[in-house]
């Protein structure tokens, strides 16, 4: 989660940086190696096993390329870690390659930020550009370029304590999805019978806590709704699909309870919800020994099935010194054989790859019908969290004006519009 001072940051350096940086050249063709050169990724997991893996990739390639002096991997903090970011760039001391999460790809993706890579990827001997999904490298490409590798591509799905169900009297998941009856509508509605019955919670989208609402995308997309439109320049946030899918959730939160109210939580994975929506790294969070559980993709909303996804890309810095070199190793970083083995951890966006074999190693927890049927077909099909540019500054106004929306007797179609009149200015951009 990103903490107001951080959006606030990022906000003022990005929208400075990155325009200093599309001047630096973003567009040229990377310059040719020199030798000794240090190349340093900034990540934001200082995971060891992760750390250990970069490290490897990166020694087997230093050990054909001995212009290249050293590969560092320099973990920054997830709160802070877009300002950290942009702020290094400001400061002359950019990386040579980075972390980019989906909510700030748009800001480096149109302003030069970063390094073309395409040329680079299909001229690299076995790279197989091709097989990167379409649906995963959209949001890091335009005018056909591709200017950031998704490293990792990671649906929202829906974990499930069937004891807590058993204790409300209420079906299994198993059951509901079986029976064709696994909506919104009927989660709220057993949300509601665990509430009343066990004093437990019934739903939770987890890490939106009445703060980070693009969550909540992944409850509005099963209405059709959308923040704006497809081209970023409207605001829809007050369209009929929206008012209906807040409604609902309000209606979740005030009325029957179903979702923790504003000021209250529930963990799932401490035994605290029947159901909560997250992305499918979580499952590391299930308690060994614990409670039963099963995994559900989203549930059917008014439009039918759908998927949302979170994304990381890895991008090289267009103003940083050595962008050929980081390029070439990006290409070697993130090559079939590479990615085969960061798909432990990070789900691939390539095709070949999208496999029970392949995503068993970075799921141990999931049954490998819980891959095929839940995983495979969210990667494949999801649709990304929103983002736009300037997304720091819209994010805070959009923040604010939904704060109007959770009080119970909330006039909700009329906060939406008004959320339209802070944001629209920044959406035209």
């Amino acid at each position: 989660m990103r903490s107001a001072r951080t959006l606030a940051a990022a906000a003022v350096v990005a929208a400075t940086t990155l325009a200093v940086t599309a001047c630096a050249g973003g567009s040229t063709a990377p310059a040719e190696p020199t030798e000794d050169i240090d190349l340093r990724m900034t990540v934001w997991t200082s995971n060891e096993d992760h750390l250990a893996l970069f490290d490897s990739i990166a020694d087997a390639y230093m050990a054909d390329h001995p212009e290249i002096a050293s590969i560092t991997f320099d973990p920054l903090p997830f709160d802070d870690y877009t300002s950290t970011v942009t702020t290094q760039i400001a400061g002359g001391n950019a990386p040579d390659l980075a972390w980019i999460l989906e909510n700030a790809a748009p800001d480096f993706v149109s302003s030069g930020a970063l390094v073309p890579l395409t040329d680079t990827f299909e001229a690299t001997e076995g790279y197989e550009y091709d097989d990167l999904a379409p649906s995963a490298t959209e949001l890091w490409q335009t005018d056909g370029e591709l200017l950031a590798y998704p490293l990792s591509t990671s649906p929202f799905v829906v974990f499930a304590n069937d004891d807590l169900l058993a204790a409300a009297g209420q079906p299994t998941s198993a059951e509901l999805l079986a029976s064709g009856d696994w909506t919104w509508d009927r989660v709220n509605e057993i949300g509601a019978a665990v509430r009343a019955g066990t004093g437990k919670a019934g739903f939770v989208v987890r890490d939106f806590d009445y703060l980070n609402w693009d969550y909540l995308s992944t409850v509005w997309n099963g209405w059709g709704a959308a923040p704006w439109s497809a081209d970023g320049t409207e605001c829809t946030f007050a369209s009929d699909e929206m008012v209906d899918a807040f409604t609902f959730l309000h209606d979740a939160a005030f009325t029957t309870q179903s979702m923790p109210g504003p000021g209250t939580s529930a963990d799932f994975f401490a035994g605290e919800a029947a159901f909560t929506v997250t992305q499918i790294s979580r499952a590391n969070l299930l308690p060994e020994g614990g409670f039963a559980w099963d995994l559900l993709p989203l549930p059917e909303g008014p439009v039918g099935e759908y998927s949302v996804t979170g994304q990381a890309g890895i991008g090289a810095l267009a103003n940083a010194g050595n962008t050929a070199a980081a390029t070439e190793f990006l290409a070697f970083f993130t090559n079939p054989e590479n990615a085969a083995q960061l798909a432990q951890y990070f789900p691939p966006p390539r095709t070949s790859l999208l496999n029970v074999d392949t995503l068993a190693a970075a799921n141990p927890l999931l049954t490998p019908d819980q891959i095929e049927s839940v995983v495979i077909p969210g990667i494949e099909t999801g649709q990304v969290r929103p983002s736009h540019t300037d997304q720091a500054q819209i994010a805070q106004k959009v923040r604010a004006g939904l704060d109007g929306l959770w009080v119970a007797d909330a006039d909700i179609p009329a906060v939406l519009e008004k959320t339209c009149g802070d944001i629209s200015t920044l959406l035209a951009g």
